[in-house]
Formats: structure tokens, C-alpha cells, sequence
């Protein structure tokens, strides 16, 4: 078992000053950090590897650059370099099986949106690439998501009036029926003080990079669940870009069980301070996918909160899984509270598990800031606590399966579709004898 855990915790304090930082009600300050924060090793990036960036040309550059507050950002996709595995953030990608993702035009039909159930108070609306509300939430950050930028020519809005709370989830099932490289652009959003919760089910068979766009606004609530449902020959590139506004709420829930190669970045941006994240992820990795999620949780603004909780669960020859979570706060964001937690089962032999944790803080007046990585094989305590009351081992190998996974899929809060993923884990379970 493979295990790292880090964790900074400090609460209020009552002097002025704590190791000559200044605090107070709002100024909290951690003891033996400078108000400067912890400087990451020059040339170098959180995996201690000669740090690779590029220019806003897109040329690779030998200038350091170990933060991602320097991310490079652009709508053109001729601007990023072309992928290779060097590239920090697709070194663990298998770059062959895109199928043209990268470089491809996108031409092909994009999966069709269709509103299954919960329209009504929520409107879904689609619109050319020149509405105002494209573009609000994030710039492309990979070539992947530029070529996807650059060729999408409609987008599907979907938007929650202001101090409407929407009494039914929305169901939105995105179904692929070609092969044909493709782009999709989604956009959600909410009015100030209103709530919501959209369900997006990814089926069928596809080749598609995908931009979605969630604009959380002031004192709203949304709860977004993606789930990557696809056929087995399917390819998806999904980055999904979140801003809260001051006093939102947004929680990202993330279920990849399906496809060939599945790439998800979401990421997670405060506009003002107040906001609450909570991020949860699952993926169940079967032999020969490659199922791989990236996040992004950037503390730009005080007295924000997050929280990051995700579990994998692989077996099969070659079944690839990736998690990097990347959590960055910066000077500004005083009084910051985050943590981020990732967890895999390995049930068998076969599987690899790729999980990096980053955590860049540059200020030491924040409220706490931690993370924690895991990966192992079943317990063989549980198994045998199990079977010494009479469950045989199959069966008690997929009792402590469905409890490690269940956590996660409880957070949909959609009785329909909970059971639906709990059915699609037993059915993979049942592939192999674990």
C-alpha cells in the first residue's frame, strides 16, 4: 500500500500574533509558516521533477515555473504545444488512443442533448458561440480543450432564473451515436440566490472533447453530477470549469464507469469570498480503460472553503487510473480551509494507479489545509471479519466493494440514479472473480 498524508490545521487564536504574524477574527496564521506562505523548490514541480512550461506562444520554455498560478491559458489551440508524454499534465495519458482530439478537426455530429425530466423552472436553451454567457467561467488551459473551443459552433444553456429553487433535478441524458471526432460546449448557470441540481448522463458512443461551463452566482447553490456512462470504444475529454461568486455553493459530483480512454479536468475558481466547494469523484476501472481525472480547486479570494473527496476501484489487466488534484492558495486568500482526499482499491492483479496530490499554499494566514493519498489492495481484516461470520469470500470481497464506492454515489441525491450506479458496479464487479 502507497500512502501519503499531509495535513495543516490551526484554529482561532487569541494573541495578536502568532510567530510575529499578524491575526485576528478573520487573519489566522499557522504556526512555524511565514505570512509569505511555502515556496515550492525553484526549477522543480510538486513531484520534484524538472518543471517543463510554455510560453504564451506555446514554445516549451526552460524558464522554471513549479506554480499553477502560472498556468498558461488560450482560446487557440495552435498556441499549446503538441502533446507529448514530457508534458507534466499528460504524462500519464495515453496520447495514441485520443484519436485526434488534439489536432483533429472536430467536424463529426456532437452528442445530442435531450431534457429527460425537471424542466420548468429551469430553462435549457441552445445558442450560437456569440452569446454573452459563453466564456464567463474559464479560459482553455490544454490543446485538448482549445480544438474543442475552436470548433464548437452551437452551445447548450442551461439556467436557473434568480431566488428560483428548483423543487426537481434536471436530467439531462448526452447521447453519442459516431465515431467522428467531435465538440460540445455546455454552459450552466444560476441566478443570485437560487438552487438547483443537474444531473449530466454521458451514453452511447463517442469521440469528443467537451467544454462545460459552471457560473455559480452570489448566495446560489448548484449541484452538478457527470457521468460518463459511455461504450466501451468510446473517447471523451471533458474540461469543466467552475466560478462561485461571493457566498455560492457549488458541489461536483464525478462517476467515470465507462468508455476507452476518459479524461475529465474539472476545476474550481472563487470570484469572492465566502464561497463553499465540495468536490466528490468515483471511477470503476476495468481492464484495458484508461480512466483519468484531474482537478483544480484555486483559493484566490478569503475565507473560502473546499473540500475534495475521491475513490477509485480497478481491476483487470491494463486498467489505468489517474487522479492528480491540484490545490492552490494563493497570497490573497486569507483564512482558507481545504482538503483534499483520495482513495483506490486495487482488486486484483493487473491494474495501475497513477494518484498525485498537490497543495501549494503561499500564504500562512489560513484556517487549515491538508491532503491524503491511498492506494491498497482489500483489507484482509475485513475479508476475514466477514467470512468468520459465515459471508463467503466472494460475496465479502463485494460487501467492503459496494461500502467503499457507496460513499460516493450517495452524494447524487437522486434516488433513480444512485440505484442505476449501484446496479453498474455490481455488473462490473461481476466480471471478474475478485
Amino acid at each position: 500500500m502507497s500512502t501519503t498524508d499531509q495535513t495543516v490545521r490551526h484554529g482561532k487564536e487569541t494573541a495578536d500574533k502568532v510567530d510575529g504574524v499578524p491575526t485576528g477574527e478573520d487573519r489566522v496564521a499557522i504556526p512555524g509558516m511565514s505570512q509569505e506562505g511555502e515556496v515550492l523548490q525553484e526549477g522543480r514541480n510538486q513531484a520534484g521533477e524538472p518543471e517543463i512550461r510554455h510560453t504564451q506562444h506555446g514554445d516549451i520554455s526552460g524558464v522554471p515555473d513549479s506554480s499553477r498560478a502560472g498556468r498558461f491559458t488560450s482560446y487557440k489551440v495552435e498556441e499549446f504545444p503538441k502533446l507529448t508524454p514530457k508534458l507534466e499534465d499528460w504524462r500519464f495519458t495515453p496520447l495514441k488512443r485520443l484519436k485526434g482530439l488534439d489536432e483533429a478537426e472536430l467536424n463529426g455530429a456532437a452528442p445530442a442533448v435531450e431534457v429527460v425530466s425537471g424542466e420548468g423552472q429551469v430553462t435549457v436553451t441552445t445558442v450560437g458561440r456569440d452569446d454573452a454567457r459563453i466564456g464567463k467561467a474559464g479560459i482553455p488551459e490544454d490543446r485538448v480543450s482549445a480544438n474543442a473551443w475552436s470548433a464548437f459552433k452551437e452551445a447548450t444553456v442551461i439556467s436557473v432564473p434568480a431566488n428560483v429553487e428548483a423543487d426537481q433535478p434536471l436530467l439531462v441524458d448526452i447521447n453519442g451515436s459516431s465515431m467522428d471526432p467531435a465538440a460540445q460546449h455546455i454552459v450552466i448557470e444560476t441566478g443570485a440566490n437560487s438552487s438547483a441540481l443537474v444531473v449530466l448522463r454521458h451514453r452511447g458512443q463517442a469521440v469528443l472533447s467537451q467544454n462545460v461551463e459552471f457560473q455559480v452566482g452570489e448566495g446560489s447553490k448548484l449541484t452538478v453530477v457527470s457521468i460518463q456512462e459511455w461504450d466501451d470504444n468510446s473517447v471523451h475529454a471533458s474540461a469543466q470549469q467552475a466560478t462561485i461568486q461571493r457566498d455560492g455553493s457549488f458541489k461536483h459530483v464525478l462517476i467515470s464507469v465507462g468508455g476507452d480512454l476518459v479524461r475529465v479536468t474539472p476545476s474550481t475558481r472563487f470570484a469572492a469570498q465566502g464561497g463553499n466547494v465540495e468536490m466528490y469523484g468515483l471511477t470503476f476501472v476495468d481492464e484495458g480503460q484508461h480512466l483519468e481525472s484531474r482537478l483544480f480547486v484555486d483559493h484566490s479570494q478569503p475565507r473560502c472553503r473546499s473540500r475534495v473527496t475521491y475513490k477509485s476501484a480497478l481491476q483487470g489487466e491494463n486498467a489505468h487510473g489517474v487522479w492528480v488534484g491540484d490545490v492552490l492558495i494563493r497570497a490573497e486568500a486569507e483564512g482558507t480551509d481545504t482538503y483534499e482526499l483520495n482513495r483506490n482499491l486495487i482488486l486484483n492483479d493487473g491494474p495501475r494507479m497513477d494518484s498525485v496530490p498537490n497543495l501549494e499554499i503561499e500564504t500562512g494566514l489560513i484556517a487549515g489545509a491538508g491532503h491524503a493519498s491511498t492506494t491498497g489492495q482489500l483489507d484482509d481484516e475485513h475479508l476475514y471479519y466477514l467470512m468468520s461470520r459465515g459471508i463467503p469470500e466472494e460475496d465479502a470481497r463485494r460487501l467492503v466493494v459496494r461500502g467503499f464506492l457507496f460513499e460516493i454515489i450517495q452524494q447524487i441525491g437522486v434516488e433513480s440514479i444512485e440505484e442505476q450506479l449501484r446496479n453498474s458496479v455490481e455488473e462490473e464487479l461481476a466480471r471478474h472473480e475478485n
